[in-house]
């Protein structure tokens, strides 16, 4: 019934293979703990207790409350999959209730760090200089996730009318704006690139390859690292940074939901935290009474 699950995920929900990989991880971890504590070779018949008590050694092995919840999730999804397939009787997640864990800020880059870094930090020459500025001005300029810019394709960016359009999770798409600058950067990019190519994908590497999640992570921290002392330099703090700029210059919150491709408000309502605590900031330095 796991197999059947993850192509539940896979063919109807149309889950990216990161959220495969890691619920097939999960589901795999927990059927082992089954049959290892309990003999019980079918996860189906799962009770209640048994559950607790998986989430009970999570935690005595030292996994965080937010790993142990992801993983809690992945197991009601399962559960409901079965409730709703009527092969099981009663969901035993019913009650199985989420750690509490501490609101961890969303990590961003300054303003004044992201104009140095596209106004004096020095690209190199060519092709592998204009890709490295390109990569790092889509990340920022439209807030796209790794995933997303990865799967960008050439067809995809309209440099007439500065819109990129992007397929989000569950291949939903979204239209996100880009600036003239960055549109005309991009006319200038696909000139360089060969036509010829036999990938579609956007961005390449040095030798013409697609571009994979190792070398853009690798791209970003290395100009990130030029502008800012942040302990994260990832794809991630530039869609983050994307986000809170945003909210910071007056952009409406649902408008920054639908520009992240956010299923719900709940998701973008963690940046306004960031702005809170600038508005403190000020508050502090600038109040006769802070």
């Amino acid at each position: 019934m796991i197999e059947s699950f993850l192509d539940h995920l896979r063919y109807e929900k149309r889950a990216s293979g990161h959220t495969l990989t890691a619920y097939g991880h999960d589901l795999d971890q927990f059927a082992k703990y089954l049959l290892f504590q309990y003999e019980l070779s079918t996860p189906e018949l799962a009770t209640p207790p048994m559950l607790r008590s998986w989430v009970v050694s999570l935690v005595e092995e030292g996994l965080n409350p937010t790993s142990v919840n992801r993983k809690m999730a992945t197991i009601r999804s399962y559960y409901k999959f079965l409730r709703r397939k009527n092969l099981i009787l009663k969901d035993p997640t019913t009650n199985l209730n989420s750690l509490k864990t501490r609101k961890k800020l969303p990590a961003f880059v300054e303003e004044k760090a992201m104009d140095r870094l596209f106004d004096h930090v020095e690209f190199p020459e060519g092709f592998e200089g204009l890709r490295d500025r390109i990569l790092l001005e889509l990340l920022y300029g439209t807030g796209m996730r790794l995933s997303e810019l990865i799967a960008l394709e050439v067809e995809q960016v309209d440099t007439e009318n500065r819109i990129v359009r992007v397929y989000g999770k569950r291949s939903k798409e979204r239209l996100i704006p880009i600036t003239t600058s960055l549109a005309q950067l991009l006319v200038d990019y696909m000139g360089q690139r060969a036509p010829a190519e036999a990938t579609r994908q956007l961005l390449l590497t040095d030798t013409g390859k697609p571009a994979y999640p190792v070398f853009v992570q690798r791209v970003v921290k290395k100009y990130l690292s030029a502008v800012t002392t942040l302990p994260q330099k990832s794809p991630h703090v530039l869609r983050h940074t994307y986000a809170t700029h945003l909210l910071n210059r007056g952009a409406d919150l649902n408008a920054i939901k639908e520009l992240l491709g956010h299923a719900n408000l709940a998701a973008t309502q963690i940046y306004t935290h960031n702005s809170i605590e600038k508005l403190k900031k000020t508050h502090q330095q600038a109040h006769p009474k802070a």
